[in-house]
């Protein structure tokens, strides 16, 4: 609908609003700035009023670019009724000027909170009451609250600027007259048609969509994140006001409409264009309602209120909110189609040369084609790969899937020609071509590529074919997973999965993951680990879990890509089990020989571990930036090889006292610089579970400190060390036993800002504890990250000291913090004592808060429960904690009335419920008891 065809008039009552103004500026006695203040109320009134009946129309109607015209023509209003109130009783020059709108402005599209980009004509020969007179505009458009970007200039100084920046030459391409001395702004727009425009389309392209990629890079290159940016990211309104700029710059069109009878859009196609142009300012407009300001980040903490604001339902699988996004990037994709068909019609004009970006755009010279080796379909032409006539898909539907498949082989960039084809041929790719031998060979052929897999499938996927040919993949195309840990929607996550087991396979990963570089070139199944990865999240946003679905559908659709049954039972259960190696790794006590045992009874072969090891670290590194670290690649390499030792038969039968007995020699013997006594001393304070878990070279380092702590006369101190590779810091803590200690330490952490990653919990035979905190590592550069440990030891020192109090200092770092209102994920307790031999494991679930680690830690003191050892793991928004407890003597917590206690108190306490209850301070705040001199344990800590 076009701007013209929208009814106005309700927004605002003019005859009154000039009526007003006229008023409070007709009298020649009151000082100019008293006509200034009296004018805002009036006109404040009239804005307010206006965009709150443009927000309940964009309510009852869902268009955007109807509510962008309203608060557009609402703006003009405003500017022109100030306009005729200034020139007739303030500046009587001012009707000499012209006042037009540029770039977005400009289309007569304004977004709630967005700049108001104005330009002033003035006439070759001006006066000063003429700057005064747009000045006396200004500062009432700035007094109301407006972001006015504004330019006085004469049609002279515009044409001149406009020839040498491209930025001003864009703003005056959408220029449109608002009020004031009209012919200037026709005078400029006929000078810039005939001065600036013509014969200067290559060049302007070219700047525009060098401007985009370089756009597109700064916000991540991919239409895919999670929290996109809808003005300016990939996909956005941005992209689309780019390809209409170039549109109207090159063809000299004022509508999408026009494009169609230029044959450069299908009627489709600009129905396209206007739906996703709708669609994308409805969204930009309800968060700018939404927000108050001129929010173009659409972020977790209102995606959930526009997709009910734009009355988004939920359905089996998929949340109301998860759908709105995943319409939101189709849309975003569609962008895409659309700027790859713009493209080609550019090219097949041959309006551009543009050296260094043949490869996106166009070029003046004449088509030069080439022949490719192997292939009469397809030609060359400029290093990208296009059709050799109009036909080849029509003819050979597996053509489209070949074409690819000879892109990567002959390593060409495709043309933009071809995808328009493409993209017009995906109802050719029937079941006759899903099931046709060629092309699942030509398929599985590019996923197993030597070269660049995840390219090809990205390409594929942009183009609509990857969806089309394996419609199990279509379903997740665009599907976002409403959480803080995942970053890109599902197929983005696929595809990037893929892209990372490339870089293993290729060797390029050795630095990051030694391990898996070491394994990778013995895999003889190449294929299954390519198409396993590919395909195991390939079922979500179903109902079910979507593990077994996607084994489901692998067993179903691996004998199309051509995979033998043993090939496709080892792919099934690969999807049915890719996340028991991480949950196992990262939630477990792999120091536990009953972690092993079950986690290897699931694997039963070398094989197996092999492969769900490399799937394992290709899911964890496609999740998003900063989500893999060493650290948790160390927990994968732990688990690895203690398996492996169980499979492959070499897990030590010696028992565990004569191999504590050897650790301990060998501790004493690594002190070879102490005095007999002192070593034997020292080595004796360690129990088993400590000599049997921790390495060597921790035992001896822990030691020298204990003992130097000793000759200082400390009953409390503290040590870190910082691993880059790992993205670890550790904090170890020798303090006198207390029930309460990690408790007091994690909530110290808290209060110092740091995030524990795991803990490591023991105690010596004289009393003492030495407990190692893992705090995820924030800064790169080492001395930085040792001055932050630092910071977070002598937090945890004051705190056990008493020189600060716990519930203060966390106070103060959470005071004015909002509590997530965004995510809702429900409380859950399970206690199992089957996981352990000795030991009873509750594992908690819910939404993360600072201070949580202490409150829960402090509930399993307060319930008598000894914690043995706490695996702390994160993803994203939700916590997943384990804690391996005992009672008071030592046994697992069977009683079920005992179980019942703790899971309610722990319940209530991750509900931010507890407040009252254990320490009459609100939730997150713990007051430490005070800690009691050194005395033999009354127990025994394991290792985490």
């Amino acid at each position: 609908m076009a701007r013209h065809d929208i009814d106005f008039s309700d927004l605002i009552d003019l005859v009154r609003l000039k009526a007003e103004c006229e008023e409070v500026v007709s009298s020649p006695e009151r000082p100019l700035l008293d006509k200034r203040s009296a004018l805002l109320p009036i006109l404040r009134r009239a804005s307010t009023e206006g965009r709150e009946k443009a927000r309940k129309l964009l309510d009852k109607d869902g268009s955007g670019l109807n509510c962008a015209r309203r608060i557009s023509w609402i703006q003009d209003q405003l500017i022109c009724v100030l306009y005729e109130a200034t020139g007739r009783h303030v500046y009587p020059e001012a009707d000499t000027i012209a006042v037009a709108a540029v770039g977005g402005y400009g289309r007569g599209t304004l977004a709630p909170g967005s700049d108001i980009d104005l330009l002033f004509l003035l006439p070759e020969k001006n006066t000063d009451n003429m700057r005064k007179a747009v000045e006396f505009l200004l500062y009432v458009l700035w007094d109301l609250g407006f972001k006015v970007g504004h330019a006085t200039r004469t049609v002279e100084e515009c044409i001149r600027l406009a020839k040498s920046d491209m930025t001003i030459r864009t703003a005056i391409l959408e220029s449109r007259d608002i009020c004031g001395r009209r012919a200037l702004v026709s005078e400029l727009e006929s000078r810039f048609d005939k001065e600036v425009v013509a014969d200067t389309g290559p060049e302007f392209i070219a700047a525009k969509l060098a401007e985009r990629d370089q756009r597109h890079k700064k916000a991540g290159d991919t239409r895919y994140l999670v929290e996109p940016n809808v003005k300016e990211g990939k996909g956005g309104l941005r992209d689309l006001h780019t390809l209409f700029w170039i549109a109207k710059y090159y063809y000299r069109v004022r509508e999408t409409t026009e494009l169609v009878k230029l044959g450069v859009l299908s009627r489709e196609e600009a129905r396209t264009f206007e739906k996703a142009d709708d669609f994308l300012w409805a969204v930009r407009c309800q968060m700018h309602f939404l927000t108050g300001k001129a929010e173009e980040r659409l972020s977790f903490d209102i995606q959930r209120e526009i997709a009910e604001s734009l009355g988004y339902q939920p359905r089996p699988g998929l949340s109301a909110v998860e759908r709105f996004m995943k319409h939101y990037f189709l849309i975003a994709k569609n962008v895409g189609d659309l700027t790859r068909i713009l493209c080609s019609a550019l090219e097949e004009k041959q309006a551009m040369a543009a050296p260094g970006l043949t490869r996106r755009v166009i070029s003046r010279f004449t088509k030069r084609l080439h022949k490719i080796p192997g292939t009469l379909e397809f030609v060359e032409d400029r290093g990208r790969i296009t059709l050799a006539d109009p036909d080849v898909f029509k003819r050979d539907p597996v053509s489209i899937i070949r074409f690819f498949h000879v892109a990567d082989l002959a390593g060409l960039e495709l043309h933009p020609d071809a995808l328009k084809r493409m993209t017009r041929s995906l109802a050719l790719i029937d079941n006759a071509v899903r099931e046709s031998a060629e092309a699942n060979r030509l398929f599985l052929s590019m996923l197993t590529s030597r070269r660049d897999p995840a390219l090809i499938l990205r390409r594929m996927n942009e183009a609509g074919v990857l969806g089309r040919f394996i419609p199990e993949f279509g379903k997740v195309v665009a599907m976002m997973q409403f959480n803080m840990y995942h970053h890109y929607t599902v197929d983005e996550h696929l595809i990037r999965a893929v892209d990372a087991l490339a870089e293993i396979d290729q060797g390029r990963a050795a630095d990051i993951h030694p391990l898996a570089n070491k394994v990778m070139p013995h895999i003889e199944e190449r294929e299954v680990l390519y198409v396993a990865v590919l395909l195991h999240d390939v079922a979500k946003g179903r109902e079910e879990d979507h593990s077994l679905a996607g084994a489901r559908i692998a067993r179903r659709l691996c004998p199309r890509l051509g995979l033998n049954v043993k090939q496709t039972e080892l792919v099934v259960w690969l999807i049915e089990q890719h996340l028991l190696m991480s949950m196992t790794a990262q939630t477990r006590d792999l120091h536990d020989r009953k972690t092993i045992t079950d986690f290897a009874e699931k694997v039963q072969s070398m094989d197996r571990l092999k492969l769900l090891l490399i799937l394992t670290i290709c899911d964890i590194r496609a999740v998003g930036p900063g989500v893999w670290n060493g650290w948790k690649g160390q927990l994968l390499r732990g688990l690895y090889y203690e398996t492996e030792l169980l499979l492959s038969g070499g897990f030590s039968e010696v028992s565990r006292k004569e191999r504590a007995k050897v650790a301990e020699e060998a501790l004493i013997g690594a002190l070879d610089d102490w005095s007999s006594k002192d070593r034997r001393t020292y080595a004796k304070l360690h129990y088993h579970p400590y000599l049997l878990s921790v390495s060597l070279e921790d035992q001896v380092r822990h030691t020298r400190f204990i003992r130097e702590t000793d000759k200082k006369g400390q009953a409390l101190a503290t040590m870190v060390r910082t691993d880059s590779f790992h993205a670890i810091t550790e904090i170890t803590v020798l303090a006198p036993d207390h029930p309460r200690l990690l408790s007091i330490i994690a909530g110290a952490c808290a209060a110092a800002g740091a995030n524990i990653a795991d803990a490591h919990i023991f105690t010596t035979s004289d009393g003492r504890a030495l407990d190692t905190i893992l705090i995820n590592r924030e800064f790169e550069i080492g001395e930085d990250e040792l001055r932050r440990a630092g910071t977070i030891s002598r937090m945890i020192e004051d705190v056990l000291s008493g020189k600060k109090r716990l519930p203060e200092v966390i106070a103060t770092r959470t005071k004015g913090r909002k509590r997530n209102k965004t995510f809702n994920i429900p409380p859950s307790v399970i206690i199992s004592n089957g996981l352990s031999n000795k030991v009873t494991v509750i594992e908690v679930e819910c939404l993360d808060r600072p201070g949580l680690l202490a409150d829960i830690t402090a509930v399993l003191a307060d319930l008598s429960l000894d914690i043995h050892s706490a695996r702390i793991t994160t993803f994203g928004e939700k916590v997943i904690d384990t804690f391996y407890v005992t009672d008071l003597v030592g046994l697992k917590v069977t009683n079920e009335n005992r179980q019942g206690s703790i899971t309610a108190r722990l319940k209530a306490v991750m509900a931010e419920q507890e407040d009252e209850l254990r320490t009459g301070m609100p939730s997150g705040i713990i007051a430490p008891a005070p800690l009691p001199q050194a005395t033999p344990s009354r127990r025994v800590k394991t290792g985490a």
